[in-house]
């Protein structure tokens, strides 16, 4: 969707960005990293020439932006700001709709459309399409800037560091709300931020610049497990093993249950299956197959009755869609080295260990 064919920037004797050529696909969210004066923000702001390129090329959808004039490019681009602008003499609606507005967009469409982009990120319109700007909350603010650039539906976003000045709780739940958004309007979104975690969290794709050059265009997992040199590791961090937590989804890591008991089956039944597997444990599940608790094999070795007898509680469960880190945190909660994981109905999919999961970060390094 977005190519940068060696584009250069100077001011002066000064080359604030040096020859970058990268290709953002469509749908992706790229993320601009850089220590502060690399040329991430000059980069981002030639795409939609609020800085002119002093050479080189940038496509969009195939098409020579430099043959379109500026008003027609940006219309096609939505821009958010840290600072994100709103007019505080207009409501939260006619914000939203100042583009498709200005674009002659039929009034009742344009309304309609504000009104869908506030459910998306969880304001209520019969609440806030009435507000003024001063009625809300910073972070308020923030989300109807987002869903202000993405009114007349374009199919670039451009983003300069729209979150730094939200406080870190707020700062969570926005970042939240927008890869909800993404997933649904699949966006092809150029983002620049200083943070490596938000990065991590949001980026489908990371370019790490620096001096004005394009050191690294790749994969956020990729990156972590491999940088380039010693700068990108350096930039990303010495806790670049645990920032992959956050990358990988339990599902990849979990072990599929090859066995389960119920709570009537024998104590040596479970036995048996533990010793068949080379398990220590086991887990109880009901009649449907939801996770109920588990047995461990030194506890009911020797023993008589039934499993429901002598069941434990589960010491955590996590869910497969949610990612390592959760489920090393949850882990090191509950002093265990292994968690049950079920799916959104809570039915029993399988186990995920400490150990399943340092041999899976350990593959990439060793590929």
């Amino acid at each position: 969707m977005i190519r940068l064919d060696r584009l250069t920037k100077a001011f002066g004797s000064v080359t604030a960005v040096d020859g970058v050529t990268m290709d953002v696909p469509s749908g992706a969210v790229c993320v601009l990293l850089g220590p502060s004066g690399c040329g991430k923000t000059t980069t981002m702001k030639m795409i939609n020439r609020l800085i002119t390129p002093t050479s080189g090329k940038i496509f969009i959808d195939g098409r020579d932006t430099s043959t379109l004039d500026a008003v027609t490019l940006r219309r096609s681009i939505g821009y958010v700001i840290q600072q994100i602008g709103l007019f505080p003499n207009k409501t939260i609606e006619d914000n939203i709709c100042v583009v498709p507005d200005l674009l002659g967009w039929d009034r009742k469409k344009s309304r309609k459309r504000a009104a869908e982009l506030l459910e998306l990120v969880n304001l209520d319109p019969s609440v806030f399409l009435r507000r003024y700007p001063k009625e809300l909350s910073g972070g308020q603010q923030q989300r109807v800037g987002v869903v202000r650039a993405l009114a007349a539906d374009p199919p670039v976003l451009l983003m300069d560091e729209p979150f730094g000045a939200i406080d870190p709780i707020n700062r969570e739940v926005i970042q939240d709300e927008f890869m909800k958004l993404q997933a649904e309007l699949k966006k092809t979104v150029v983002f620049v931020s200083h943070d490596i975690d938000e990065a991590v969290k949001m980026a489908s794709h990371i370019a790490i610049f620096r001096d004005g050059k394009l050191i690294q265009f790749d994969k956020p997992d990729h990156i972590l497990a491999n940088p380039i040199d010693n700068f990108v590791a350096d930039f990303v961090g010495g806790d670049r093993t645990l920032k992959r937590l956050r990358l990988v989804k339990v599902a990849d890591a979990m072990q599929v249950a090859p066995v389960s008991v119920v709570a009537g089956d024998s104590l040596e039944t479970a036995v048996a299956r533990m010793e068949a597997n080379n398990h220590t444990t086991i887990v109880m599940v009901g009649p449907r197959g939801r996770a109920r608790g588990f047995l461990h094999l030194n506890d009911i070795r020797g023993k008589g009755g039934v499993v429901g007898d002598h069941v434990e509680t589960l010491p955590g469960l996590i869910n497969v869609n949610d990612d390592l880190r959760n489920a090393v945190s949850a882990m090191f909660s509950h002093g265990v080295t292994w968690l049950a994981c079920v799916d959104d109905e809570g039915f029993y999919k399988g186990y995920v260990t400490q150990r399943g999961i340092s041999q899976l970060l350990g593959a990439s390094y060793r590929e």
